[in-house]
């Protein structure tokens, strides 16, 4: 078993390197960190790939962004694979680092060998009461600090049942989050809707979600998937909208098969 590596990149990105072989490079949601994906990438890792976890600018190790209002993530995706010369990669996204994903499979879709958009959406900016609604949370980030900020909203993320470790990790997680990385990743949901992009994306494409996701929801993940051209959808079972977390290994198993497919 590979032991994950954690290398700091230009522009003070950090990133966790896991692994040898086929590169997928994992984007996690924003209240997460590269710290989230490490269940799927060690699946991953295991069965013949190099995973690559990114913290997001402002997220875990990484420097905070200079100017949150405009932080060009997809650009900064791109600079990773340069920098790690990773000509191609199979890019999973999850919820907002999902949006971020399926906009470089649109622009960019020679650097894209799959897609993958767990428990995702379109972007806030389909619905001004969405884009306000994801805007207003910086403000009470601010006001109740990251702790309480975290106790308020983890408990949505996992499933009923959900193992309380799991449960606990997925909290620790979010209490981790600083107001740069917070805000500019909220201002870049508020401000992006990819309903235009979904039927331009041509990589081979799964679309995963938890069944009791209740905060993008099943049915936003069944309509990335109906207008994703051959995209499929799985519903992962007893999972929430963390389930790259509460269920690693299915989710990895079907990240797997979209790769076996995809040959």
């Amino acid at each position: 078993m590979s032991t994950p590596v954690r290398t700091r990149l230009a522009g003070g990105l950090a990133v966790t390197d896991e692994g040898t072989g086929r590169p997928v490079l994992l984007l996690h949601g924003i209240g997460g960190s590269a710290r989230s994906c490490a269940g799927v990438s060690a699946v991953l890792a295991a069965n013949g790939a190099r995973a690559v976890a990114w913290d997001a600018p402002g997220y875990g190790e990484s420097a905070d962004p200079a100017e949150p209002a405009d932080v060009d993530y997809p650009a900064r995706v791109l600079a990773v694979l340069d920098e790690l010369g990773l000509d191609r990669v199979d890019l999973f996204g999850t919820s907002w680092g999902g949006v971020i994903a399926t906009v470089v499979a649109a622009r960019h879709p020679e650097r894209v060998a799959t897609l993958v958009l767990a428990d995702s959406t379109r972007g806030s900016g389909t619905d001004p009461s969405k884009a306000a609604a994801m805007r207003a949370r910086v403000a009470e980030l601010t006001e109740q600090g990251a702790r309480a900020f975290a106790a308020a909203r983890a408990p949505r993320l996992v499933a009923p049942g959900c193992d309380p470790e799991v449960a606990e990790a997925v909290g620790a997680e979010m209490a981790r989050v600083r107001l740069p990385g917070y805000a500019a990743a909220a201002e870049f949901m508020a401000a992006t809707d990819t309903a235009d992009l979904l039927p331009t994306i041509t990589v081979p494409t799964l679309v995963l979600v938890g069944e009791h996701d209740v905060v993008t929801g099943v049915e936003e993940s069944r309509l990335l998937a109906d207008r994703i051209p051959g995209a499929r959808l799985v519903v992962v079972p007893g999972a929430g909208h963390a389930a790259l977390t509460e269920k690693p290994a299915e989710v990895a198993r079907a990240v797997l098969d979209l790769w076996g497919a995809a040959r």
